[in-house]
């Protein structure tokens, strides 16, 4: 076995399509955060210095491979003027849209990189690079111009424009554009080892693979070469398969995979030239007990670990506030055990 490797060398080589000294564990934390400070999510996701201590705070307590400074996916139609709804205990929702007609598209304007919700999220970015001294990957994210409209106009609305409206989905998707890429390379200059694409309409539980390929596709090429950072194209637990070579060949060096796809199935498609992200249910994941927890664990290494580029995590990239400690702890005890190269406990041969 290896000597043991920082959290940024097993990470890397992973994505490298290595095997390090153990597969790498992305704890994808937000809302946690505030319960570990005692807060409610309002109070803190009010200040990026309470972002900062929660996610430390989280890290030193599970010893996760990767920090995670995302507020919430409002935080974006936030900055561009939208309204936030807040509950105790789930992530915080986009109010009204604001984009209510046709009209609206000509007269919205991306926010300014001075905007205070965004420079909220690049002080967290900043500390916790500050915290992390290169050893421990700093992930930012960007939603992807073709499913924040989701959030901009609500899903029906959004659903009749880009099936009726074809003009007047591309005038939108070109402002969507201009600012991802701006986000994402404020980001970037702030230090983020990586950036999450988070794409739900990309997969193919949202869009048909042949609307994909006409539409989100040439926006996440197009998109992905502009940005300063390597980026993995996020599903948020959509299913991925039917369109496995359309995201390599964005350019992404990974994909986050819904639990509702097969892992063996997935590394065979992608093995060697794009890494997986996932895909530990997180719904069921809040009704689990420490032993199936650990065996959760174990079937996912035993379906993808072998040969590197995969990165065990939860399947939508954010772990429900509802996942109990225990729970937790006991996957990072069985990534301890069963996920340590080279995985001699199983076959690989034969899954």
């Amino acid at each position: 076995m290896m000597d043991r490797m920082t959290s940024m060398d097993r990470t890397m080589a992973a994505l490298s399509h290595e095997e390090a000294d153990r597969v790498p564990l992305f704890l994808l934390f937000t809302m946690h955060g505030a319960k570990e400070l005692g807060m409610s999510i309002k109070d803190y996701f009010s200040d990026a210095e309470n972002v900062i201590q929660g996610q430390i705070s989280l890290h030193k307590k599970y010893k996760g491979d990767c920090l995670n400074p995302f507020f919430y996916a409002a935080s974006e139609t936030e900055a561009w003027g939208g309204d936030v709804v807040y509950i105790e205990d789930g992530p915080p929702n986009a109010g009204a849209p604001i984009i209510r007609s046709v009209e609206d598209i000509d007269d919205i304007e991306p926010p300014d990189m001075d905007n205070p919700v965004l420079r909220k999220g690049i002080e967290a970015i900043e500390g916790l690079v500050d915290y992390a001294e290169g050893q421990v990957p700093v992930i930012g994210t960007a939603l992807s111009p073709f499913s924040v409209p989701i959030m901009q106009m609500g899903f029906e609305g959004y659903l009749d424009l880009m099936y009726e409206n074809e003009d007047a989905f591309w005038r939108l998707m070109r402002k969507n554009e201009e600012f991802c890429v701006k986000w994402g390379n404020e980001q970037a200059k702030a230090g983020v080892t990586a950036l999450a694409y988070f794409d739900p309409m990309a997969s193919a539980t949202m869009t048909s693979p042949a609307d994909y390929r006409r539409t989100g596709h040439k926006i996440a090429k197009r998109v992905i070469s502009r940005l300063d950072a390597p980026t993995a194209s996020h599903m948020a637990s959509g299913r991925a398969l039917p369109i496995i070579e359309d995201l390599v060949s964005t350019g992404s060096g990974a994909i986050g995979v819904s639990s509702m796809e097969d892992l063996a199935e997935l590394k065979r498609a992608c093995k060697g030239r794009i890494s997986l992200i996932g895909n530990l249910n997180g719904v069921e994941m809040r009704r689990w007990t420490p032993a199936e927890a650990e065996l959760k664990v174990k079937e996912c290494i035993a379906k993808a670990a072998s040969g590197g580029g995969f990165i065990l995590s939860d399947n939508h990239g954010e772990i429900p506030y509802q996942v109990p400690d225990d729970v937790i702890h006991s996957i990072r005890r069985a990534v301890d055990e069963w996920g340590a190269y080279p995985l001699e406990w199983f076959d690989a041969d034969e899954e």
